[in-house]
C-alpha cells in the first residue's frame, strides 16, 4: 500500500473526529473538523453505511491513521499482538504506544507523531545513549529517550516541548525537561491509553 501524501485533515474528516495529526492546529478554529465535520468528497454529506463490517473497518482505519502506519505495518503489529498472552486488542494498543515515534511525541519532542518520525530519522534522538533512526523501534521499561545534545537548540524541538503542557505527559512516562530526556517507567495499561477507539472491533475485523 502506497504512503498517503495528501492533506491529513481529510483523514480526520473521514473518521468524523480529531485525530490530532497536525499538532497545535488541531486545537484551533482552523481545524477542518470545526469547519466541516462531514466526510470529504461529493458524497460526504450523504447517507453513510452502518454495517458491522463498515464500523469495524472505520475503527481500524482510525487507529492506523492516528499512529500514521501503512496497512502492512499495522497488520504486522496486530499479528505480533495475537502471539502475546492477554487480550489481543490491549496488546495491540500497547505495541502501538511503545513505538519510538509515539513515545517521542508523548514526551513532547515533536508536536505530532509525523514530526517525531522526522526527528528520529534525522538522527536527533538517542535511545539509551545510542543514536537511532528507526521510528518503529519498540521501547521497554527502563529505556531512556533523549534529544542529542547538539540538537537541543532546534526551534521545532523547543516549540514542541513548550506545547506538550497542553496535552500532558502519560503516567507511564517521565520527562526531565531540563535534560531533554524521558524515561519509560512502565508499559502502558489500557486505562492509560486515552484513544477514541474500540480495539475489540479491530480484532473482530481481522478475525473474519
Amino acid at each position: 500500500m502506497a504512503k498517503y501524501r495528501g492533506p491529513v485533515c481529510r483523514l480526520c474528516r473521514r473518521e468524523g473526529e480529531k485525530l490530532f495529526l497536525k499538532g497545535a492546529r488541531c486545537m484551533t478554529e482552523k481545524c477542518a473538523i470545526e469547519r466541516r465535520s462531514y466526510p470529504p468528497g461529493q458524497h460526504g454529506q450523504g447517507r453513510q453505511r452502518t454495517s458491522d463490517y463498515s464500523l469495524q473497518l472505520r475503527e481500524k482505519q482510525k487507529l492506523r491513521r492516528i499512529y500514521g502506519l501503512q496497512e502492512r505495518q499495522f497488520r504486522g503489529l496486530f499479528e505480533r499482538a495475537e502471539r502475546q498472552t492477554g487480550v489481543t486488542g490491549e496488546s495491540l494498543l500497547r505495541l502501538l504506544e511503545c513505538r519510538l515515534d509515539n513515545v517521542a511525541y508523548r514526551l513532547g519532542f515533536g508536536v505530532s507523531r509525523k514530526q517525531s518520525r522526522q526527528i528520529i530519522s534525522h538522527g536527533h534522538i538517542l535511545l539509551n545513549g545510542r543514536k537511532i533512526t528507526v521510528a518503529g523501534a519498540l521501547v521497554k521499561t527502563g529505556d531512556v529517550i533523549e534529544i542529542r545534545e547538539r540538537s537541543r537548540e532546534l526551534i521545532p524541538i523547543q516549540e514542541a516541548l513548550e506545547a506538550v503542557d497542553s496535552r500532558g505527559i502519560p503516567d507511564w512516562l517521565e520527562l526531565d525537561r531540563g535534560a531533554f530526556k524521558g524515561v519509560v517507567r512502565a508499559l502502558p495499561a489500557r486505562d492509560q491509553i486515552a484513544l477514541p477507539v474500540n480495539e475489540q472491533m479491530i480484532v473482530e475485523l481481522y478475525s473474519r
